[in-house]
């Protein structure tokens, strides 16, 4: 494997198992604008992509529709959804020793990153991280592109270090965002991507869980 150098993780679905405060949100959302709920199955896939694509793309809701459902979903996770969540057993510890191992750790994320960084303070996770790229409240079409290009300008990396930098993530939204930034991404099958999603879309490598990813990096 490449001696990457820096490490940049996805948050929900990578390092907290967020599904139930997700989905509660995205029920509250709907329910209060008057739209059916739909199958859970379909709900998982609120986890991972922009909301706003989501609402649009799952629910039919034209732009206007899906931007109210938008601001609904986050008045509920803003107070409550943000903590239905909870860290993936083993990744603390795996922090700790990528850190002791010299790697330098961000997280990439299309969660905005006022929430993502409350959420990692709360689970005390947010020491181990140089740096958080999250999305803004204030902005719309934010990509997963955009963010590991914003944590990698936080981090003064240039164009020459990009082979030594490793996106890691649960969705193939990772793996397309790394791929537009020219990164390599390994994807990791403990979160919420369905059979197969990664390799299909090319993940540079694949763990199965929280020790098969230590064991790829360690």
């Amino acid at each position: 494997m490449t001696e990457y150098k820096v490490l940049l993780f996805d948050l929900d679905g990578t390092l907290t198992d967020s599904q139930e405060g997700i989905l509660n949100c995205a029920r509250h959302a709907l329910v209060t604008g008057g739209y059916p709920v739909p199958e859970e199955d379909v709900l998982k896939s609120f986890i991972g992509p922009p909301l706003l694509d989501s609402f649009q793309g799952l629910c039919g809701m034209p732009y206007e529709e899906a931007a109210a459902a938008v601001v609904r979903y986050r008045e509920r996770f803003s107070t409550v959804g943000l903590f239905e969540n909870r860290v993936y057993e083993g990744i603390p510890e795996l922090l700790e020793c990528l850190r002791s191992a010299g790697y330098r750790l961000a997280v990439a994320t299309s969660k905005p990153e006022t929430y993502t960084l409350r959420i990692l303070e709360h689970f005390g996770l947010l020491e181990y991280f140089e740096t958080v790229a999250g999305c803004s409240l204030e902005k719309e079409g934010e990509t997963k592109a955009d963010m590991i290009r914003l944590a990698m300008h936080r981090m003064g990396l240039t164009e020459e270090e990009k082979p030594f930098v490793l996106m890691i993530g649960d969705r193939k939204h990772d793996v397309l965002g790394a791929k537009e930034c020219g990164l390599d991404c390994a994807g990791v099958y403990y979160g919420y991507a369905p059979e197969g999603e990664l390799e299909h879309f090319g993940a540079r490598y694949i763990a199965a869980d929280v020790a098969g990813l230590k064991a790829l990096l360690l």
